[in-house]
């Protein structure tokens, strides 16, 4: 599948890059990851501006491709904004998980066997991780939301949290990458995760 880069810039320090798919075999599912991929990076714009867009210094908006194989599209969109006179700036990532055999977009609980116990066997993974990876965190982790937020990148799982939900702020997004080989047990073997493998 190929895709382009559009721009919206409101002003020069309010730019907007997102992606487009074009030139696929089956229009109306072009359609649909277009139109879903324009929901979110409005939606993101909307939750970044808030009720105070006046203020807003700068905002940069940016996506990465993570996944474009074995019908399975998986990306970010990232938006950062600054306001004025704020401490810092704020960055919001929105992953977007397509199956493109079954011309959805996926959730979490879709990569899974239904009944698996998936939320515990990834937030066992992760708790590991946290001690292996001396991660600073805010509170003790205890689990992941059934719909957390994730993107496949090739054989790879990666679990993310947003700014401030796990870590302090300086520690940025925590990501944690899990092996598709380490759930293969509970992964839906035609499913975007049983493709990697």
């Amino acid at each position: 599948m190929t895709t382009q880069t559009h721009t919206v810039q409101n002003t020069p320090q309010q730019i907007i890059y997102y992606p487009q798919a074009i030139q696929m075999h089956n229009p109306s599912l072009q359609f649909f990851i277009n139109q879903t991929i324009v929901h979110e990076t409005q939606q993101l714009i909307n939750k970044q501006a808030g009720s105070m867009p006046s203020t807003i210094e700068q905002m940069l908006g940016t996506y990465e491709l993570k996944n474009n194989q074995r019908d399975v599209l998986s990306l970010t969109l990232s938006n950062y904004v600054y306001f004025y006179h704020a401490a810092h700036g704020m960055t919001v990532v929105q992953p977007l998980t397509f199956d493109l055999k079954k011309g959805e977009l996926c959730q979490l609980k879709d990569l899974f066997k239904p009944n698996s116990d998936y939320v515990n066997v990834i937030s066992r993974h992760i708790k590991e991780q946290i001690k292996e990876r001396n991660i600073p965190v805010i509170e003790p982790f205890t689990t992941i939301s059934p719909n957390q937020f994730f993107y496949i990148a090739d054989k790879t799982l990666v679990i993310f949290f947003q700014l401030y939900d796990l870590a302090p702020y300086y520690y940025g997004l925590p990501m944690f990458p899990i092996s598709v080989y380490e759930l293969a047990d509970i992964v839906v073997e035609d499913g975007p995760l049983g493709r990697m493998m």
